[in-house]
């Protein structure tokens, strides 16, 4: 009985988010990401506890044997007239029971899938948002990995080959709308120890994260009446987990760069409840052909420039970082492209597309990227 009243409750969140579109939420309604991929209780789920073999298409796919994952897509895009856009395609899984069914019901399913869509228009100086929930059930939410394609309603990434590559992208609300199509560019980034993202000591607070960090991407960006014709690089990141964050971890910093000399950086930083900076956090560079190098924590240093207050919400992020790798004798300086990109959902994030200029061994680097900003609402 208890998992069919969370099954009533949740399908009327999924009301409730259809109907609200891009409308702000309560601020005490914001679920806390540290709850959320905190330990809790893992019986029954499968553990990430150490480095596996990937194997593709299938790894695109559900693994419903644990309790979350995710498929996020970022990206940079330009107009044909100069107009900057990025994005954000987020599908979220997330497991209500360890066990694969609740009942007899079509309708029944022990999987709730949430989406995130957004839009930075950087020329207009909007920023476009919506949230949107469905259970796993009657074909209105889920993944498949062959062909690969995940969901939530007419949202959607897919694949129209056997691989993964190229994916085509939808999604719309209210005004706006994303039609792009993904190339193929560089290899599978097997993030952390070949794929294994250790997030704590604690055995099983970790992940199993890999990246495509430069898909070259066209298609069409639509706002209100105006359609635009755009082209520029995606990210996509994967991520599968039943426990992450651990005691005293409330959320991290992740930025996705693309420099303009073809390179592609990762790197997270994972903060502590007292402002210190987990050791357990990493990164990698990744070269024009493909090949990577892992990023320690000790090897990024940050020094935040600027900090920005959210209007609707009282939560401070920051807002401009210089970004110091010495072993790559590079200097980076990143900043929003603007503001306020807060994603004041069920799970309140700072998330939005970045621009960076700097020096490389000397010599004048610029790019574009993402940041996501996560669990400083926890501070407050």
């Amino acid at each position: 009985m208890r998992r069919w009243i969370v099954l009533l409750i949740l399908a009327a969140l999924a009301a409730a988010a259809w109907y609200a579109g891009l409308a702000p939420q309560d601020k005490s309604s914001a679920l806390s990401v540290s709850k959320v991929l905190g330990g809790g209780d893992t019986a029954g789920y499968a553990r990430v506890l150490g480095p596996r073999e990937f194997s593709f298409p299938a790894d695109h796919g559900p693994h419903p044997d644990y309790r979350q994952e995710w498929w996020y897509y970022t990206g940079n895009l330009t107009a044909e007239d100069g107009r900057h856009f990025g994005y954000q395609l987020t599908f979220f899984r997330f497991a209500l029971s360890a066990e694969p069914r609740l009942g007899d019901s079509a309708w029944s399913t022990s999987q709730i899938y949430m989406a995130h869509f957004a839009l930075t228009d950087v020329t207009g100086r909007r920023f476009h948002r919506a949230e949107r929930f469905s259970r796993n059930a009657l074909g209105l939410a889920g993944a498949h990995a062959a062909p690969f394609q995940v969901w939530l309603e007419d949202w959607s990434v897919r694949s129209d080959k056997a691989g993964v590559l190229p994916m085509h992208l939808r999604a719309a609300a209210g005004e706006v709308a994303l039609d792009i199509q993904l190339a193929n560019n560089k290899p599978v980034v097997l993030q952390g120890e070949r794929g294994f993202s250790r997030k704590g000591q604690a055995e099983g607070n970790a992940s199993y994260y890999y990246s495509l960090t430069r898909m070259p991407t066209s298609g069409t960006v639509t706002l209100g009446d105006e359609s635009f014709s755009v082209s520029g690089a995606s990210w996509m990141d994967r991520e599968w987990s039943t426990s992450a964050l651990e005691e005293g971890q409330v959320g991290w910093d992740w930025f996705a760069l693309q420099l303009d000399d073809g390179r592609d950086i990762m790197f997270y930083r994972l903060r502590r409840r007292d402002g210190s900076i987990d050791s357990h956090s990493s990164g990698v560079i990744i070269e024009v052909e493909g090949s990577q190098r892992l990023l320690p924590a000790a090897a990024v240093k940050f020094e935040v420039l600027d900090r920005w207050r959210s209007p609707a919400t009282g939560t401070v992020y920051p807002a401009r970082w210089r970004v110091m790798i010495p072993t790559e004798d590079l200097v980076l300086e990143i900043e929003p492209h603007y503001a306020d990109q807060e994603m004041d959902f069920s799970l309140r994030y700072w998330e939005g597309a970045v621009k960076l200029t700097g020096r490389a061994e000397g010599r004048p680097i610029s790019g574009h990227g993402y940041v996501e900003l996560v669990g400083y609402d926890d501070l407050k």
